[in-house]
């Protein structure tokens, strides 16, 4: 007798595959972790063949593993816009979105269009500034979910990509090599304001901060102009500007964690529609 794959057993193992943790994968669909593991267990009898590696850090996709997940995001994707449509609940409403700059100049383009194209009766209203404003703004709840930027492992919030930082000048420019170092950095409480500066004092690098802003424009600008040496995400650097290495005298910088914030104990429909399509087309770097 054949067997089929069931839905709410594909939607607990994509969240298992997006969020590396039985735990918070549980929290997600609403499940306990015994109860998750029984459900991919039962996945795994269906397909037979094992889906997960369980570590010490959390979980991992085997290679049969990463074919379903391909194949279940686009299943899920077909069955709820099917159901919604017979059902009638086409999503509308007003979505308020926020991200830094940088996320707003290389993702925002292509994950609004495609969100738009699924949901056409869906109002996006889109807001950017640093990470420390984004989460202000979602305490007062003037934005529904917000693109941020954490550091390390992202305790607290599924880690979606990974963005590495980097030191960047105009091409050719002498900003690197004079001391101390002239920096032009983003807002002071942000991680592209304060990680820049641990790594050069770690380094023994005198610097000055020549000019600070939230304003992505203006910190490129400065960097144009030769005057100083910015930092941003390796996604968002322009074509003719320059990432400097150790090779320049410069530290090592760490790499960011990109996640979603948004209440996610009573999300709106609107909410997590938006939530799930960013997880699943925000390209995992």
């Amino acid at each position: 007798m054949s067997q089929s794959l069931d839905i709410d057993l594909l939607r607990s193992f994509v969240a298992i595959a997006e969020t590396g943790a039985l735990g918070r994968a549980a929290a997600r669909v609403g499940r306990t972790q015994s109860a998750l593991s029984m459900q991919m267990q039962k996945l795994e009898g269906i397909v037979e063949q094992p889906l997960l590696y369980r570590t010490g850090r959390g979980v991992t996709l085997t290679a049969t593993g990463e074919r379903l997940l391909v194949r279940a995001g686009e299943l899920l994707r077909r069955h709820d816009e099917a159901l919604a449509e017979l059902r009638g609940e086409q999503l509308s409403g007003v979505l308020r979105f926020s991200c830094p700059d940088d996320y707003a100049v290389v993702f925002l383009p292509y994950l609004l269009q495609g969100f738009a194209s699924l949901h056409p009766r869906v109002q996006l209203e889109v807001m950017c500034g640093p990470t420390p404003r984004l989460h202000e703004l979602l305490a007062r709840h003037a934005v529904d979910l917000a693109l941020v930027s954490v550091a390390g492992d992202g305790a607290g919030g599924d880690v979606i990509r990974r963005e590495p930082l980097v030191w960047v000048a105009q091409r050719g420019g002498t900003a690197a090599s004079l001391d101390p170092l002239p920096l032009a950095l983003g807002a002071p409480d942000a991680l592209d304001h304060l990680l820049p500066k641990q790594a050069l004092e770690a380094a023994g690098r005198a610097y000055r901060l020549a000019y600070a802003s939230s304003s992505l424009s203006g910190l490129v600008g400065m960097a144009r102009s030769g005057q100083a040496v910015i930092v941003l995400t390796r996604t968002a650097v322009p074509d003719d500007l320059q990432i400097l290495t150790s090779e320049h005298g410069l530290p090592h910088l760490p790499s960011v964690g990109v996640t979603l914030a948004f209440d996610r104990e009573e999300p709106t429909a609107l909410t997590a529609a938006f939530a799930a399509h960013v997880r699943k087309f925000l390209p995992a770097a």
